[in-house]
């Protein structure tokens, strides 16, 4: 059984929602503030987190706790949801590393989309290897098996989400890939201000292991490609 955690400060809001996960099949956890969710996952850490940014008197506690729980795993799914929809905060929160943002204006069967498409993205790292899912392309590797990748054979640490919107770029070198087909393969939906956050920070990334770093091209009006030929 997966386990859920929900930091929420709003009671009524936190138990809904954690009355529908538990509906679904999921073991919930709930937190009302950022300390005693850290206290908990200190122990033992989610299979997926949940989390508003504003918690109590913090303002900005779900960003503090975002950040801690990437520290603490790369893999871990993490999505904010969240009352505050704005391009600073959304650019914010998928920085700090969170796989996803949502608004709490969404149904209630497209959270529950979300977060199955994210469990469903983990598993991959369960399954056997196979050949196909590995790309070698110059400094590039890449093993979907493990969800692993290496730059000049030093590791590249990527979310879930990261991951595999650079997979879909990079397993078709010198073919452009559009925004709406990063989304199909990512397995979420977003506008274009999210989709190019995401880039940004995997560009960051990859120039934190190698400043010279230029393999991902950006298309205008069309998306985004991977350097057919590397130097």
């Amino acid at each position: 059984m997966k386990r859920v955690a929900i930091i929420e400060d709003d009671p009524l809001i936190r138990e809904n929602y954690a009355s529908a996960l538990t509906k679904q099949g999921y073991e919930v956890l709930t937190y009302s503030s950022r300390p005693e969710a850290e206290a908990a996952f200190s122990i033992r850490l989610p299979d997926l987190a949940i989390i508003d940014i504003g918690l109590q008197d913090e303002i900005d506690g779900g960003f503090a706790l975002c950040q801690l729980l990437r520290q603490q795993s790369t893999s871990l799914p993490i999505i904010f949801f969240t009352a505050r929809d704005n391009d600073y905060d959304t650019i914010c929160g998928l920085r700090m590393g969170a796989d996803d943002y949502l608004t709490k204006d969404i149904s209630l069967p497209h959270l529950l989309a979300r977060i199955a498409a994210l469990f469903r993205r983990s598993e991959v790292m369960r399954q056997p290897v196979n050949q196909t899912d590995i790309i070698e392309n110059g400094n590039l590797e890449m093993d979907a098996s493990r969800m692993s990748i290496k730059w000049k054979h030093i590791p590249v640490e990527l979310t879930v989400t990261e991951f595999w919107m650079l997979y879909a770029i990079a397993k078709h070198p010198g073919f452009v890939r559009s925004r709406q087909q990063l989304m199909d393969e990512s397995k979420m939906v977003v506008d274009d201000t999210t989709i190019t956050s995401h880039i940004k920070r995997i560009r960051k990334k990859f120039t934190e292991v190698d400043r010279d770093f230029n393999n991902i091209e950006t298309v205008y009006g069309m998306g985004y490609r991977w350097k057919a030929h590397q130097e």
